[in-house]
């Protein structure tokens, strides 16, 4: 029958087959006019299936199969509700949907050549495969046997089997959108097979799960027999004699009476325990970690200020404020004997030695260490412990530091304190604080343990590379102690009188067979390492001395080196670091900026150049977002006193400028390159230049004032290094200069100032 066409009931949830019957309820407005209208006029709707439960779903969206059904009651409930029986009549192909003013979905459709279509051989392997079905799933109803007796065809057979059939709304659609009989036929047959398949799964899994419980109840027999056996044969290698082996350790046990009377609760937990129970060893854990924390013991410290001097003096060089501080917590302490131990934080660039000193602190006051790193740490269950009702679980970090220190009052370092993260698993910075506040941590208590011990004793030390990164909860508590990092003569000086003497030491040679020259000690700083510390300085060192001791071994007739800068590049290889150095003429353009990372201080020339534009400002080199702010006031301090500078402003509009700082493969950020671009830019602009042996710091505001940097100390030495001969520095840094060497003092001339114009007048004027 073509182009028939009647009102659509959309919904994703009634599946309704062919033959068969459905009743459910409406309470839509929408719903219940439509189904009025059917019931005034044909008596029958077309029922499509959607994707979604959307009330007006996308036309395109909707399937080309619907089932056409009969409306058989319509009845309105004392709930508001109203009750639909449906009758599904055939499936029909869908060929139009429209929508009318109302909103109402009608669908022209024409009939599905639907014959009914007899075949007693797949109705025979159709039936025999219900019957296994229903025999073998127990949520299936065998109802279905007795309607199938009443059907011929396996048209209306597969509808009416997976009308009853337990499976999903998902699946059923697709039965309703198949229209060939005989595919229906072989989806059935492969549905049924794989829900017996699961059934089987299902049942082989209980069976095992039986046959493994009537294992543990005789394993569990066993063990109660072999125990009766033990105790008539006098064998006291049973829990009972662990038992009273553990109250005889309790008894020496050096803690207080509220530990004690935990420990011998949970003893009688673990006496009264079942052998096979599970938690037998969470408590036996537990218990291990009671005897074994160090709660009444401490050493004795050392209070010979010569004595603690002289062990840092002998680890460390400089570093005098820390050692300073050191002495004065033992001063006062031995002059109160109630003092809380301080909360130090050591912050620097790597590799300066912040967690040697820590290492070298303990040693000098006798002290036992605990060291932890907490960098990365995203979970407080790492600080305070995991509570024991979780699987696996343990102490947290602090507790466990002091069980491998063996001791209450140790040097306990914490390392990376401004790398901690905070996530949804915690904050671990907020956990760290009960830790570190000596108001709190007298009282610190474990989630674990789940009693109180007293972290008051314990000398904290924390390292950090950033205080800006340290958490401001904690940054509070902190007494936080600034490691710079070396300059060249302080390397120098280190490498000389700590790291070859050890490094020949560990060779087991002695200066009479390896000399180095002081030229080839700075060769070897300069050229061979880039950082702040010594740490890779070391590592050259003890490369050049095992190689100096293979030529001692091999090479007989030679019973001394002398280490120069010849000997360095044949031990080492080609120079790895070449610094910037100053050029010898003068330049347009071209301005020494000076640049301060974590391996110390550089020159870093920045360039500018122009071309023909539209005034446009471009930068490159990988800079940051406070860099490329930097660049743009000083475009525009230099726009609003183009007439002072004697800069044309056609000049300007006419051309684009582009800055480019080199090393772009390097990030660069920071506030202090502002009076440099001004400088390029002045000297681009008015084609005046200026000298290669100048360097200048300071970032600017939009009315040319200067504002303090820092870094000034890593600045000032790159800059003595590449031969900078003025230096131009903000004001408000002149107590900065306090901690700069006094021999880059006196090669570097120092011009202060608080303002741009004085800056001009110096170079252009």
């Amino acid at each position: 029958m073509i182009d028939s066409k009647t009102l659509v009931f959309i919904n994703s949830d009634i599946i309704l087959f062919p033959n068969s019957e459905i009743h459910f309820e409406i309470s839509s407005t929408y719903e219940k006019e439509l189904f009025n209208i059917v019931e005034n006029t044909t008596q029958q709707v077309l029922l499509v299936n959607a994707y979604d439960n959307s009330t007006f779903p996308d036309i395109t969206m909707l399937p080309n199969i619907g089932v056409l059904a009969n409306i058989t009651l319509l009845m309105d409930m004392p709930n508001k509700k109203t009750k639909v029986n449906l009758v599904g009549v055939r499936r029909v192909n869908i060929y139009n949907y429209n929508i009318d003013n109302d909103s109402k979905y009608y669908a022209n459709y024409s009939e599905i050549d639907n014959q009914k279509i007899v075949d007693d051989h797949y109705k025979s392997i159709l039936i025999k495969g219900l019957e296994k079905y229903v025999n073998k799933v127990p949520y299936m109803s065998n109802a279905v046997m007795n309607k199938i007796e009443l059907v011929d065809n396996i048209t209306d057979l597969t509808d009416l089997i997976i009308s009853f059939l337990p499976f999903g709304i998902d699946k059923k659609k697709k039965y309703i959108v198949e229209t060939d009989s005989y595919k229906r036929c072989t989806m059935l047959l492969t549905d049924m097979n794989d829900d017996i398949k699961y059934v089987e799964l299902e049942e082989k899994i209980e069976r095992q799960v039986e046959r493994e419980m009537d294992e543990v109840q005789k394993e569990y027999y066993l063990r109660e027999k072999i125990n009766v056996i033990q105790k008539e044969l006098g064998d006291d290698s049973g829990k009972d004699s662990e038992v009273t082996r553990l109250r005889k350790k309790l008894d020496k046990l050096k803690c207080s009476q509220n530990i004690k009377k935990r420990i011998e609760l949970e003893l009688n937990r673990y006496e009264k325990t079942p052998s096979t129970s599970p938690e037998l060893a969470l408590i036996r854990d537990y218990l291990d970690w009671m005897f074994n924390l160090p709660w009444n013991t401490y050493t004795k410290d050392n209070n010979n200020f010569n004595d603690v001097m002289t062990s840092l003096d002998k680890t460390h060089f400089g570093l005098n404020n820390v050692k300073e501080r050191i002495l004065e917590y033992l001063a006062v302490r031995q002059q109160t004997n109630n003092l809380k131990s301080p909360i130090i934080c050591l912050v620097g660039p790597p590799g300066i030695g912040k967690t040697t000193l820590a290492l070298s602190i303990a040693k000098a006051l006798n002290r036992k260490t605990a060291k932890i790193s907490v960098g990365g740490i995203n979970d407080e269950a790492e600080i305070v412990g995991h509570r024991r009702t979780y699987v696996g679980a343990n102490p947290g970090r602090i507790i466990a530091g002091l069980k491998k220190a063996g001791s209450s009052n140790p040097i306990f370092i914490i390392d990376e304190i401004d790398k901690m993260r905070k996530d949804m698993r915690g904050d671990p910075a907020s956990s760290l604080l009960e830790v570190l506040d000596p108001s709190q941590n007298v009282h610190f208590s474990d989630h674990y343990i789940e009693e109180e011990y007293d972290l008051s004793k314990i000398m904290f030390i924390a390292t950090a590379n950033y205080i800006e990164q340290i958490p401001y909860e904690l940054r509070d508590r902190l007494e936080i102690i600034e490691v710079p990092s070396y300059t060249e003569y302080e390397k120098f000086d280190i490498c000389k009188n700590y790291i070859i003497p050890k490094a020949l030491d560990n060779a087991n040679i002695t200066l009479f067979d390896v000399q180095f020259t002081d030229n080839a000690i700075m060769s070897i700083i300069r050229h061979y390492t880039k950082e702040a510390g010594v740490r890779e300085l070391e590592r050259k060192i003890n490369s050049i001395i095992r190689k100096i001791v293979k030529k001692l071994i091999t090479n007989k007739n030679v019973v001394r080196y002398e280490i120069n800068d010849n000997l360095v590049e044949e031990l080492l290889g080609k120079k790895k670091y070449i610094y910037n150095e100053i050029d010898t003429e003068k330049r347009i353009g071209v301005v020494n900026g000076m640049a301060y990372t974590a391996f110390g201080g550089d020159i870093l020339p920045i360039e500018a150049t122009y071309y023909k534009g539209k005034g446009n400002l471009i930068l490159t080199g990988s800079l940051g977002e406070v860099m490329k702010e930097s660049a743009h006031i000083a475009y525009s301090y230099i726009k609003a006193n183009a007439k002072e500078f004697g800069i044309d402003m056609k000049l300007i509009n006419d051309n684009d400028i582009h800055i480019h700082v080199p090393e772009g493969a390097v990030n660069k950020d920071g506030p202090s390159a502002g009076t440099c671009l001004t400088t390029v830019l002045i000297s681009l602009l008015t084609k005046k230049e200026v000298k290669s042996n100048i360097s200048m710091t300071g970032e600017m505001t939009l009315s040319g004032k200067i504002l303090p940097i820092g870094g000034v100390r890593e600045k000032v030495i790159g800059s003595h290094r590449a031969k900078i001969k003025t230096i131009y520095l903000p004001e408000e840094n002149k107590n900065d200069l306090e901690e700069i060497d006094e021999k880059i003092l006196k090669d570097i001339d120092f011009i202060l100032v608080d303002n741009y114009k004085k800056i001009y007048n110096k170079i252009f004027k």
